[in-house]
């Protein structure tokens, strides 16, 4: 590793196909790839942090031969900084955890995201000196569902000093861990590597995926499609949701006529409830099917 290889890797705890809708809320131009059963990858396309390690308190000089503060007086965040935000955006409010490796020439560690949790993550300089808490491995461990006595006892052994191991070395350590649990990381996809090459070792994988905001409607749609591929598909769409939807009808209806006979605010209520619910979900169901989004 060195002062100009900066880096970073996005492994998510879920498959491609439901990490897909919530990286593009991120925004950000990025590159999806499977990495192991039920984990995927994400390396960003673009380089929105700043390139010369994390010295400096967030701040970027005005131009390359002068100092001071540029004219909006901030510059481009630490890389931590950065994929630490990612991690947060992509985990809140999803079931599956989120685990940024990220480098920086002087440093490398990582930030683990889990809903709306408090992140936790640990860091090591660049020659592999642990520069965190070690509750914070302990932590990780638990929360990315790892074997609590022989997965923790090898995390742990990432934070004793070691002159043999850097900080590449220690990443690497975590990810050989990692593997124990499923992931697979496409090769060439190593830490310390910097982001350009990681970039284009990604774009060449023959299931790499482009991931990038295409506006709100879009984003609507891959949720819908998310959710009518999950479980719950059958009971949104298709045959089983239009037979809920009959059902509710024909409950409904005569529901909220007998309700309106006897005079009674509450089954009228209950009775609109169900024939709303019946007509919205023969609704959706058309809209659905003519606009090319669902299944038959």
């Amino acid at each position: 590793m060195t002062a100009t290889s900066v880096g970073v890797l996005l492994l998510c705890r879920a498959d491609p196909e439901t990490v897909r809708p919530v990286a593009r809320l991120l925004h950000e131009r990025m590159l999806l790839l499977p990495a192991g059963e039920g984990w995927s990858v994400l390396v960003p396309e673009g380089k929105p942090w700043r390139r010369n390690g994390h010295e400096g308190g967030g701040r970027a000089p005005a131009d390359p031969g002068a100092g001071g503060a540029p004219a909006d007086g901030i510059g481009p965040e630490p890389v931590d900084r950065v994929v630490g935000g990612w991690a947060t955006a992509l985990a809140v409010g999803s079931t599956w955890p989120v685990l940024a490796l990220w480098w920086d020439g002087d440093r490398s560690g990582y930030t683990l995201a889990s809903g709306f949790r408090r992140p936790v993550g640990y860091i090591w300089l660049a020659d592999g000196t642990p520069a965190a808490e070690d509750e914070a491995m302990r932590t990780s461990a638990l929360r990315l569902g790892l074997d609590p006595v022989l997965d923790v006892q090898a995390l742990e052994a990432l934070t004793r000093a070691d002159p043999e191991a850097d900080a590449d070395a220690r990443l690497r350590g975590l990810l050989a861990v990692l593997t124990r649990a499923g992931v697979d990381l496409p090769p060439g996809l190593s830490p310390g590597e910097p982001a350009d090459r990681l970039r284009s070792v990604a774009g060449i994988h023959p299931e790499a995926e482009q991931i990038e905001w295409a506006g709100w409607r879009d984003a609507v749609r891959e949720e819908l499609d998310a959710v009518e591929s999950s479980g719950l598909g059958p009971w949104v769409l298709g045959p089983k949701a239009r037979a809920v939807a009959t059902a509710q009808v024909a409950t409904g209806l005569p529901l909220a006529l007998w309700g309106a006979r006897r005079r009674s605010g509450g089954w009228i209520a209950a009775g609109l409830v169900l024939l709303a619910q019946g007509l919205l979900g023969f609704a959706y169901d058309r809209f659905r099917n003519e606009g090319g989004g669902g299944r038959r």
